[in-house]
């Protein structure tokens, strides 16, 4: 399974429990410098980049459905969608604040300062920057090797079997 579909998945399942309510075994408010150290580790992992393509995405697909249904009226449509979009964009900030909190829920204040701290460094910035090419060449090495691996299993299996008798 693709690692950073895994991390978005994991984060919109935490908006979720939050939205629900699932979180209120953390009923302890969080100090404003706790909040503040959540929100600079965030900014520092780009933790919530990705979720900026969450209303275009649905935005597009509503697009693409109504227009499907009414393609003599595809400009009015993506107008209306596009404006619909647009007055919703400013929810966005609520996605983000709920982030903050799930974030300090999970990390102390000290945890996330010294993420933030590693992020902010050169090294943590190529980090960032190369993860989606090191997942895909870890995610590339991980089949390779499994290839060989069945492969190999295979074999010493058809040998043990019959060197049992069984084949």
């Amino acid at each position: 399974m693709n690692i950073t579909r895994s991390a978005i998945s994991l984060i919109a399942t935490l908006f979720i429990w939050a939205s629900l309510g699932v979180s209120a075994g953390y009923a302890q408010e969080a100090s404003a410098s706790h909040l503040a150290a959540s929100k600079r580790a965030i900014v520092a992992t780009r933790s919530t980049n990705r979720l900026d393509t969450i209303l275009p995405r649905m935005a597009q697909q509503a697009k693409a459905e109504l227009i499907r249904n009414r393609p003599d009226k595809e400009a009015e449509i993506t107008a209306l969608v596009d404006e619909a979009a647009i007055s919703l964009a400013g929810r966005r900030g609520d996605l983000e604040s709920e982030i903050v909190q799930i974030f300090s829920r999970i990390y102390t204040e000290e945890e996330l300062n010294a993420i933030a701290d590693f992020y902010e460094t050169e090294a943590g910035r190529k980090f960032l920057e190369q993860t989606p090419v090191m997942l895909r060449e870890i995610e590339r090495a991980a089949q390779v090797w499994s290839s060989g691996v069945q492969r190999d299993l295979a074999s010493a299996v058809r040998e043990k079997m019959t060197a049992a008798g069984l084949q």
